[in-house]
C-alpha cells in the first residue's frame, strides 16, 4: 500500500494507554454529524455530554480520572445540543462552541479549574454558565468551527443554512459570507497563512475560497465518488492538498492535488474497503499523517513528501480493538518534549473515555532532540484581526521546544492571560 523510505520518524511507536492516564465515567452526547467530538489545548481538551442545556466537559490533561455525573463541574448554556467546539490558538484557555441553537459562544476557562483532583476523584466545583461573547447570524445550527491559524480573533463557521461566515470576536463582527454551496459543508479548514480556507461538501466538490473575498478561487468538483464524507488538509506549504473519502466501489482512498492544477489528483492511495470516514491529522511540522477512520480501532502512520510517490509508511501505529468515535491532536507545545513524544491524540471512544495515545520516536539520549523537534507555532498571533483584514499576509510565528529555549522567533511577548469579559479579548501585541 505505501511505500517504505529511511526516515527519522521511521519507528515511530504507540503504547496501549495505562487505565491510570485515561478519563472516563461520562456519558457522550449522542448527536451525530462530521465533527471530531473532541478538540484539544495545550492544557485542556473538551467533549460534548448527553442531556439538554448544551453540556461540555472540560477536562485537564494532567488529571486524569472518573467524571460523576451531577457532581463534575460542567460548561454550559446553550438552549440546543452542542455540535462543534474549538479552543483558541493564542489562548488555551478560550474555548468557542457551536449549538443546534443556531449560535456560537465563546468561553474562558478559569485558571483554577479542576474537575478531577490529583487522585483522579471527582471534585465538587461550580459550572461554568456565563460566556463572554455569542454570535449570531445563523439561520440554522452550526456544525462546524475553526480559529484563524495566524490571526487573533478570527473564527469561521459554518451551518445548514449551506453558508461559512468569518466573525471578529473581539467585535462580536460579521466580517464576511460565503453562500455558494448547495449542500450541508462536511470540512473546513485554513491554508497555512490563513488567507484562503477550503470547504468539503456534501455535493462532493471541495472549494477553494478567498477569505477576505468570500469568493471561490479554485474548485474539485468530484473530489471523490464515494457518497461518505470528505476530509480536506492543506499540507503546509507545499501547495498540495490532501483529500479523504471513499471510491465509487465504496473503497476508503487518499488523494493528492496540487492547487495549481486540480483537474485529476497527482496520486490515489487506496487503504481499505472500511465504511467510517478517515479523519487526517496532519503534523505539519515534521510532514507526519496520523490517519484515524471513525469506527476503527487501529490508527495509520505515514510521512508526506512533496514529490512521487508522496506517501510513505511508517511503523506499524497504534493496534487496538477498541472502536474510535472521535479524535484529536495535542497542540506541540503540549506534548513531552523530553521522552521524545512526537505527537499526542486524544482518542474518543464509546465505552472506554477519552484515551490518550502518545507517539514516540526511540532514542537512548536523554537530551533534547532538535532533528525530530523542528521550531512550531507559537501562542503569539502573527497580527490582529484587523491587520489579516486589511491584506496582512503572515506565516504562523514560531517557537523552539527546547525547555532550555523555549523563546518565540521575533513573536515578542505572549500575550496576555484572558480576563472573563470581553472587552480584553486577546489582542496581537503591538510591534
Amino acid at each position: 500500500m505505501f511505500k517504505i523510505r529511511t526516515s527519522k520518524y521511521r519507528h515511530v511507536f504507540c503504547d496501549p494507554p495505562k487505565q491510570e492516564s485515561t478519563h472516563t465515567g461520562f456519558r457522550l452526547s449522542t448527536v451525530t454529524g462530521d465533527q471530531q467530538y473532541i478538540k484539544a489545548s495545550t492544557k485542556y481538551f473538551a467533549v460534548a455530554l448527553f442531556g439538554g442545556g448544551g453540556a461540555v466537559y472540560v477536562g485537564r490533561h494532567d488529571r486524569p480520572g472518573r467524571f460523576v455525573q451531577g457532581h463534575t463541574p460542567t460548561l454550559h448554556g446553550h438552549a440546543g445540543a452542542i455540535l462543534d467546539f474549538e479552543w483558541n490558538p493564542f489562548d488555551d484557555t478560550m474555548l468557542a462552541t457551536s449549538s443546534e441553537d443556531t449560535t456560537i459562544k465563546l468561553w474562558s476557562i478559569p485558571e483554577d479549574w479542576e474537575p478531577i483532583g490529583a487522585n483522579g476523584q471527582s471534585k465538587k466545583g461550580t459550572d461554568i454558565e456565563e460566556n463572554l461573547v455569542d454570535l449570531v447570524g445563523h439561520a440554522k445550527k452550526v456544525n462546524l468551527i475553526r480559529f484563524h491559524p495566524t490571526a487573533a480573533n478570527v473564527l469561521a463557521s459554518s451551518s445548514s443554512d449551506y453558508t461559512v461566515k468569518l466573525w471578529d470576536i473581539e467585535t462580536s463582527q460579521e466580517l464576511s459570507t460565503f453562500s455558494e454551496m448547495n449542500d450541508l459543508c462536511q470540512d473546513i479548514v485554513w491554508d497555512y497563512k490563513g488567507d484562503n480556507y477550503a470547504t468539503a461538501c456534501k455535493d462532493k466538490s471541495v472549494r477553494f475560497i478567498d477569505a477576505r473575498s468570500a469568493q471561490v478561487g479554485k474548485m474539485i468538483k468530484m473530489a471523490h465518488d464515494g457518497v461518505k464524507g470528505v476530509k480536506v488538509c492543506y499540507m503546509g506549504q507545499s501547495g498540495k492538498v490532501l483529500t479523504t473519502g471513499h471510491s465509487r466501489a465504496s473503497g476508503r482512498e487518499v488523494k493528492i492535488w496540487d492547487l495549481k492544477s486540480l483537474d485529476k489528483p497527482l496520486h490515489v492511495e487506496k487503504i481499505d474497503t472500511a465504511a467510517g470516514a478517515l479523519m487526517p491529522m496532519y503534523d505539519a511540522d515534521t510532514d507526519v499523517i496520523y490517519l484515524c477512520g471513525k469506527g476503527d480501532g487501529n490508527i495509520r502512520t505515514c510521512e508526506f513528501e512533496d514529490k512521487a510517490p508522496y506517501f510513505h509508511k511508517l511503523n506499524d501505529g497504534f493496534r487496538s480493538t477498541v472502536p474510535l468515535k472521535g479524535v484529536c491532536m495535542v497542540p506541540k507545545r503540549g506534548l513531552d518534549i523530553m521522552q521524545c513524544e512526537t505527537a499526542r491524540l486524544l482518542k474518543v471512544t464509546n465505552e472506554q473515555g477519552v484515551q490518550p495515545l502518545s507517539f514516540t520516536v526511540p532514542r537512548k539520549s536523554d537530551a533534547f532532540q532538535p532533528d525530530i523537534y523542528p521550531n512550531t507555532a507559537s501562542n503569539v498571533p502573527a497580527h490582529s484581526a484587523q491587520e489579516w483584514w486589511g491584506g496582512s499576509s503572515k506565516g504562523p510565528m514560531t517557537m523552539s521546544l527546547n525547555p532550555r529555549d523555549k523563546s518565540t522567533n521575533g513573536a515578542g511577548k505572549a500575550p496576555k492571560k484572558i480576563p472573563k469579559r470581553i472587552r480584553t479579548l486577546i489582542r496581537c501585541e503591538e510591534a
